[in-house]
């Protein structure tokens, strides 16, 4: 099946919340941000006379809670006195038109006591401001005296921005019992329950509503609520419609990021088998926690990637700087793990001698290997995947000798990069997921989620589910938007699991709907086995049409709605003892990478990647294949382009697209997928989930980059990324 929405975006007829029809008495907010990243806040005031100046609203004018931290209550909707970043809200500008909103803005006055920033992780751990409380994954007993190699080293990572086309926004009106919320946001309950916090009233009063995004991408899990939370409370305060959209300069500077991370490792192998691996994680959190204890913990996760290290620790600290709140980001914080043991065994293998890829290989996890934190693998096609990759990689080796041999000013370079990565939220209590299904008289049907479309086609495979239970065509159905009056209590869209646990729940309401179906049948015709098909129920000798069929059940008056709910089976972690089952699966596979680097002008073309990828039972191999594509090329640009910028005083540099360079079409490698894996039971339709873990395919561009350097000479360079021209300049001739 076809994405659902590719001729609606291509024609330009998808909604998104900038493009729904304003009423008539809207009124247009913009946030006046903190120009300081750290200090109080002593005045601020409006004194023009603009005609369409409707209000200033400030932290004293919230009727509710000022708090909106979802993990840790750290996180003012509007400063009441203290400035922790530059962008911070500080107060809401309400006018009547846009352009004067921000005239208006333009002329607000604002005094502070400014104190000094802190911007590095390292900084803010020995400075003490750390949020929440270190945790710690161990196993085993580290013993270096029985290691024949050892090394330990730093690894710097670089944050990344989301850069979703749609930038941040909401439109918010008052009903007669309530407030309808017209939101960007990948979390529809979150920004329910914080507008019924801040505004002081029961959830019930406000109805979320989302018909797609325009790109997440985990920047709208958390930080999509404060948007919301600030029209509603202009709307609580003028009684009118109010719409609130960011622009991209606005956008660019109040959100928060991927977090950057600095790290220091210890690691040591006898023969080639990894026995000991001791890292320390400093997180770069920002001003507060958002969603940082849980992507710190995702970090220790996936700390040891693809390989199994019986002797092993990691230990992480959230560290709070003066920088917007980092976020949600695909991956959550493993990619930044997998990046640091990437790392420690590239750096064994130089001392060594041995190639980076023999030791990958000797270390893999296989079926029936425990991870640090007690989960032992199953389903695992790691070691399918890298049989097919050393196929593959045979060829490459006998392209890049040929080419350094003939070439004095490039170099090629190759590595491999494995991936293993666990899929369900590691909060135990979000994997649920709900669905409404109805069935009209003339057999047509909607079907509304918990689901949030966002561009990973998670609405096209419920669909698929859907038709594949009723044997129904898709044009008999209608996806629902997102809304928390039909879909409540729902999880983010986040985590790889959005359509596990809406598509399950899916299942669940279509399977009451063919027993309710199937009884009224054994009733009237002593039907025996039924099946439904092409749009007909077939059983014993004769078959009705599916709209003859559902007419027929309404006038017996069978109901034609059901409910579904799902929550993901036997999956536990118990956070005091740092062990558990947290995973209901792993979606793996492996990917080489060639790139060639000009060793004059320290620039680097990327080759070709060929990506080995269990899908498990491939539900849509072209949403698939858009989805590995997609990750891949952000993982190839935080890993190589996307060089996220602040100076000391905690502004941001990299402020626009002129000065924040992601990838484009001709950056992008020749790229071929195959696909392998068999049945997947506790996946949708026997799939696994595919939106995070591609990412980290992109982790070996920085490897092959470096590699093609090593090709030319030794080098002696930091691990740092993104590996930009100007760190392969200074690396080649330092």
């Amino acid at each position: 099946m076809k994405n659902i929405d590719s001729i609606s975006h291509v024609s330009g007829k998808s909604v998104y919340v900038d493009d729904i029809p304003v009423l008539d008495n809207t009124l247009y907010a913009l946030i006046v941000p903190a120009t300081i990243a750290h200090g109080v806040l002593k005045k601020i005031e409006y004194t023009g006379d603009h005609s369409d100046f409707v209000r200033m609203i400030t932290a004293s004018d919230i009727p509710g809670e000022n708090q909106i931290g979802s993990i840790i209550p750290d996180e003012e909707l509007l400063s009441s006195q203290d400035i922790h970043f530059m962008g911070q809200a500080i107060a809401i500008i309400v006018a009547k038109s846009l352009n004067s909103a921000y005239m208006i803005r333009d002329e607000v006055h604002v005094e502070y006591d400014e104190y000094k920033a802190i911007t590095d992780p390292r900084v803010a751990f020995n400075s003490g401001n750390i949020i929440g409380e270190s945790r710690k994954f161990q196993c085993g007993d580290i013993v270096w005296a029985d290691c024949d190699t050892i090394v330990s080293d730093r690894v710097d990572m670089g944050g990344q921005e989301h850069l979703y086309l749609e930038t941040h926004g909401s439109y918010v009106i008052p009903t007669e019992r309530g407030y309808k919320v017209i939101s960007s946001t990948q979390s529809p309950s979150s920004v329910q329950k914080m507008i019924a916090r801040v505004l002081g009233i029961s959830m019930h009063l406000v109805e979320v509503d989302v018909n797609r995004l325009g790109g997440g991408f985990g920047g709208k899990e958390d930080q999509a609520t404060p948007i919301a939370c600030m029209a509603a409370l202009a709307v609580n305060i003028t009684d009118r419609p109010v719409k609130l959209i960011l622009d991209r300069i606005d956008d660019l500077k109040m959100t928060g990021k991927r977090h950057p991370y600095s790290a220091d490792y210890k690691i040591g192998m006898k023969s080639n088998k990894i026995i000991a691996y001791d890292v320390i994680f400093y997180q770069n959190a920002g001003a507060s926690a958002d969603l940082s204890p849980a992507v710190l913990e995702r970090t220790l996760f996936h700390a040891t990637n693809s390989y199994y290290i019986p002797n092993f620790k990691a230990t992480a600290y959230s560290c709070r700087t003066n920088l917007p709140p980092n976020t949600a980001f695909r991956g959550f914080g493993g990619p930044q793990g997998m990046f640091v043991i990437e790392a420690a065994i590239d750096k064994l293998a130089e001392k060594s001698g041995i190639p980076a890829y023999v030791l990958q290989e000797a270390n893999l996890m296989k079926n029936g290997d425990k991870f640090p934190y007690g989960q032992i693998t199953d389903n695992l096609m790691l070691t399918d995947a890298w049989s097919k990759i050393k196929t593959i990689k045979n060829v490459y080796e006998e392209e890049i000798e040929q080419f350094n041999h003939n070439n004095k000013y490039f170099s090629k370079g190759m590595a491999i990069m494995p991936i293993t990565f666990g899929i369900s939220f590691t909060n135990t209590m979000m994997n649920q997921g709900s669905a409404l299904v109805n069935i009209y008289q003339d057999g047509s049907i909607g079907l509304s989620t918990g689901a949030v479309e966002m561009g990973q086609g998670v609405n096209t495979r419920i669909l698929q589910a859907l038709i594949s239970s009723f044997g129904v065509s898709a044009d008999r159905v209608k996806m629902e938007t997102t809304n928390t009056t039909r879909a409540i209590n729902t999880s983010p869209s986040a985590a790889s699991s959005t359509h596990d646990l809406n598509g399950w729940a899916t299942l669940d309401a279509c399977n009451q709907l063919i027993r309710r179906l199937e009884k009224l049948l054994i009733d009237e015709y002593q039907a025996g086995s039924v099946e439904f098909i092409n749009n007909r129920v077939i059983f014993n000798d004769r078959s009705l049409s599916w709209d003859e069929l559902i007419q027929f059940a309404f006038t017996k008056r069978v109901d034609l709605a059901a409910h579904g709910y799902y929550c993901t089976p036997d999956i536990y972690f118990d956070k005091e003892k740092e062990k558990g089952h947290p995973f209901a699966y792993y979606t793996t596979g492996v990917a080489i990478q060639m790139a060639t680097v000009d060793i004059i002008r320290g620039t680097y073309k990327l080759d070709k990647i060929d990506i080995i990828h269990d899908s498990g039972r491939v539900m849509n191999s072209n949403l698939d294949r858009g989805q590995i594509e997609g990750a891949l090329a952000q993982g190839l640009g935080w890993m190589l382009l996307e060089d996220l910028q602040y100076d000391d005083n905690g502004r941001l540099l990299s402020n626009a697209l002129s000065t924040y360079k992601i990838p484009d079409i001709n950056f992008m490698p020749d790229i071929k997928i195959e696909f392998i894996g068999a049945n997947n039971p506790l996946g949708l339709m026997g799939s696994k989930s595919i939106g995070e873990p591609p990412l980290m395919y992109g982790i070996a561009g920085y490897f092959a980059v470096r590699n093609a350097m090593r090709n030319h000479k030794n080098i002696d360079m930091a691990y740092k990324t993104p590996l930009t021209p100007e760190r392969i300049l200074m690396g080649l001739f330092s």
